[in-house]
């Protein structure tokens, strides 16, 4: 009935605030509740998106990542701030 879940992972109003741990069992039990019904849909995070916490959001399910502050706030640019990212995730 859907093809894409959002779980915020931070309270929602404004950009750069922390990821919240507590946010990756809710994002676990979502895809395995996504996968007892047998749903392929995305869940997709919102919110703390960074270098850190990319690979446990990964880890958890998701595999849509909303990401401001790590990317238009990155030191050495936005390119450079995508790329550390991904990175990221492969050296996970």
């Amino acid at each position: 009935m859907f093809d894409q879940v959002l779980i915020m992972t931070v309270n929602p109003g404004f950009g750069g605030q922390e990821f919240i741990p507590e946010m990756l069992q809710k994002i676990r039990d979502t895809r395995q509740l996504l996968d007892d019904i047998g749903s392929d849909a995305i869940i997709q995070v919102d919110g703390g998106i960074e270098a850190s916490t990319v690979a446990a959001a990964y880890a958890a399910g998701a595999r849509d990542f909303v990401a401001g502050t790590a990317i238009f706030g990155y030191p050495e640019g936005i390119t450079a701030g995508i790329k550390k990212l991904r990175e990221s995730l492969t050296t996970s």
